[in-house]
């Protein structure tokens, strides 16, 4: 058997060729490779936090008082005396303002009269009766007469009683809105008292449906006032409707304030921070993961188990409180979640994670 031999310069050629080739091929790697590190997005992520905490309510209103009477003479007529003045305090059952009573004082004495006179036709016609004189119909009439005079007597003195206006509750005198010798119609408001006691000042403020649903009664609350803007004021809350405005929508709230040593006034503008009772625990990441929100929905992106791509995830958001974004759902079972770059990612892009430094980690 023949044995074949190559020419000793095929075999020379040969081992000058193969350096060359691992060296191309060695940079052929390393071109691709360089191509891949130059398409890859440079971000750096930041750890998820849980934390359990409440959501406040944040609102605004205005300062007035739990007990407020908007006085006024049942019915019409001069006023006489008004005894009091703006701003003076006054106690509950004080007499306040009377109207003239002449025209009123007149139509009692009728009613009485009217009233005796009856009183005397039906003792007379009791008397025929008893004598067989008057029929049984002459004294059902009379008995009826009676009743009514009796009724009309009772109407007149209530009129009479109410000429006259009092405190309802122990107080200040916020407004007078008619002075002495005015006619005051029925019904028309002569004097706005209100109680003005350590436990009577209150804010009324309006909150949305979801808010609403967050609350109870005897949760706590910050109050801010612009008249003391140095001064912080505790709050309770002690009224929630039970049904929302038909105008604005909106469910009205009452949160008790304590002025402390501070004088305070209806009408006075505040501010509260509601913190309900009841508490939730929430994935805790920084506002700038979050991208394409839209109302509480949001996303964000991670990095992928291959350490290379980033996966895409739906996330809800509670709220925010200062950088920070609270998440309620979405982020279970996540350690990190891209921070800076995410919003020049895409589902599926490739990545690489850099170190505070800039360093790839």
């Amino acid at each position: 058997m023949k044995n074949l031999r190559l020419p000793s310069y095929l075999v020379l050629l040969a081992l000058g060729l193969a350096p060359m080739s691992f060296v191309a091929c060695q940079k052929a790697k390393s071109t691709t490779a360089a191509q891949k590190d130059d398409t890859s997005v440079a971000i750096q992520t930041a750890p998820v936090k849980e934390e359990t905490r409440t959501e406040s309510v944040f609102t605004s209103g205005l300062i007035s008082s739990d007990v407020e009477a908007r006085l006024s003479f049942k019915t019409g007529g001069i006023i006489d005396k008004i005894y009091v003045k703006e701003g003076q305090k006054v106690s509950q059952g004080q007499l306040l303002a009377t109207l003239n009573l002449t025209e009123i004082n007149a139509q009692v004495l009728q009613a009485r009269q009217s009233y005796e006179k009856a009183e005397r036709d039906l003792q007379r016609v009791k008397g025929l009766y008893a004598d067989t004189a008057a029929t049984l119909e002459q004294l059902q009439n009379v008995t009826t007469a009676q009743e009514v005079a009796r009724q009309n007597l009772t109407i007149a003195q209530f009129n009479q009683n109410y000429s006259q206006l009092r405190a309802t509750t122990s107080g200040t005198v916020l407004k007078k809105l008619m002075n002495e010798g005015e006619l005051a119609s029925p019904g028309a408001q002569v004097l706005y008292v209100a109680a003005t006691g350590q436990q009577n000042w209150v804010v009324r403020v309006g909150v949305s449906d979801k808010d609403w649903a967050k609350l109870s009664i005897g949760d706590k609350a910050k109050v801010a006032l612009d008249a003391y803007p140095n001064d912080s004021f505790e709050g309770i809350v002690t009224e929630l409707a039970q049904a929302a405005d038909p105008q604005n929508k909106l469910y009205e709230i009452e949160v008790q304030v304590k002025p402390g040593n501070k004088r305070f006034a209806p009408g006075l503008f505040a501010r509260a921070e509601i913190v309900p009772n009841e508490s939730h625990t929430y994935s805790i990441i920084p506002i700038e993961a979050l991208v394409e929100g839209n109302g509480q929905q949001a996303f964000v992106y991670v990095v992928s188990s291959d350490k290379h791509t980033v996966k895409k995830l739906p996330v809800r958001v509670a709220f925010f409180d200062n950088q920070r974004a609270m998440i309620a759902s979405g982020l279970e079972g996540i350690k990190e979640v891209v921070t800076a770059g995410a919003s020049f990612l895409t589902e599926g892009a490739d990545v690489a994670v850099m170190n505070d430094s800039g360093t790839s980690k």
